[in-house]
This record gives structure tokens, C-alpha cells and sequence, in this order.
């Protein structure tokens, strides 16, 4: 029998439950297993789980085998709506923050130990990113972002002056209310990581 491992109001129209908690299994799996978790929510999920697994492909989910989830899967999932679901926007929420600790955990080329980073790797990391709409938060402007990323692919192809880790730490995007905007914490997470590989280059 499968154990809920987290508590989600429900609504008389929500979310299909055994889809949420599907994902939700997923993704405590694999932040168990990659991560330390910083948000309140995220910590509450993962002390409610079973075991996880230290390493590998895949995690452990109540003795099964669980594919890891990134964040990229997270965005993409989309739930039926039922009857006695669970309530929209509390799973919207938590996901948001599902999404900033997956993308904020390094990914395998980036982790600390590693040698050095092949600029041609950290292009495609770079153009593979992808942030959340701020919606009616506050967020980073668009093209703010987009175009500081595009210098630093551009630095790295050797057409243009290299952005260094020091220039990464120290830029200072317009944020926007209700123009199109990032989600601020997951952009600011992504540079950390950013920087940490260009210095490795």
C-alpha cells in the first residue's frame, strides 16, 4: 500500500491524488538521495519518506526502484482534475519549490570533485536551462536574463570577451511585476552553479 508522505488540503474539483503523489514520490527519492534540502516543505516531504538511495541512476522508493526526476519533468507534469483532489494552487506551490531545490542541486558535470568543465558541455547546460514564470510575483526581466546568457555562450565560443565567474556573482538583473519575468530564486541558483564552472574551465 502506497503512504502519503506529505498533507495537501483537498478541494470538491483538485488535482488527481494518486498522480500528485506519484511525483511527489519521485521527487523525494531523488532529493533525498542528491541533496540537502533548505525549504520548510521540502524537508517536511522528505521526513515523511521512506528510505532513499545514495547514489546511482535511480532511488529508493519503499523498496522499489524509482527513476530519478529533474527538474525539467517537474514542470512538465500536468494532473487530472477530480472530485476530492487535492487543492491546485497548494500543489502548485509546493512543486515551485520542488523545482528550486532540483535545480539547484548540481548536476553531474558540476559537482564538486569534478575536473575541469569542457566549454562545449557548459553551452549546452547553459542553453538547456530553463526557469519558471515569476507570474503575478515578482521575477527577473526576461531579457535581462536571457541576454547576460547568451554573453557568457558567446564568451565561451571565443567571439566575444569571456564573462567571468566574478562577473556571474556580481550582476544585477531588472525585476518586473507584470512584464515577463524568471522566478528570482531559481535564476539565483543556477548562477551559483554558473560561476563555480567557469572557474573550473
Amino acid at each position: 500500500m502506497k503512504t502519503r508522505t506529505h498533507r495537501l488540503p483537498v478541494a470538491l474539483r483538485g488535482y488527481d491524488r494518486g498522480q500528485v503523489d506519484d511525483l511527489l514520490g519521485r521527487i523525494r527519492s531523488t532529493l533525498g538521495a542528491t541533496s540537502k534540502p533548505t525549504g520548510p516543505a521540502i524537508r517536511r516531504l522528505l521526513a515523511a519518506g521512506g528510505g532513499t538511495a545514495p547514489g546511482g541512476d535511480t532511488a529508493a522508493e519503499g523498496g522499489t526502484a524509482v527513476e530519478r526526476i529533474t527538474a525539467d519533468d517537474v514542470r512538465a507534469a500536468r494532473f487530472d482534475i477530480v472530485l476530492r483532489g487535492y487543492e491546485p494552487r497548494a500543489v502548485d506551490e509546493l512543486l515551485q519549490e520542488c523545482i528550486r531545490e532540483l535545480q539547484a542541486a548540481a548536476p553531474i558535470g558540476l559537482r564538486p570533485g569534478r575536473g575541469r568543465v569542457h566549454p562545449g558541455w557548459l553551452i549546452g547546460w547553459i542553453q538547456n536551462a530553463r526557469f519558471t514564470g515569476a507570474r503575478m510575483r515578482t521575477g527577473y526581466d526576461v531579457r535581462d536574463v536571457d541576454a547576460f546568457l547568451e554573453r557568457v555562450i558567446t564568451g565561451l565560443r571565443g567571439t566575444a570577451p569571456p564573462v567571468t565567474a566574478r562577473d556571474v556573482r556580481e550582476i544585477v538583473f531588472r525585476t518586473v511585476r507584470f512584464g515577463p519575468g524568471y522566478d528570482e530564486a531559481e535564476v539565483d541558483a543556477f548562477l551559483v552553479q554558473l560561476a563555480g564552472a567557469l572557474e573550473r574551465r
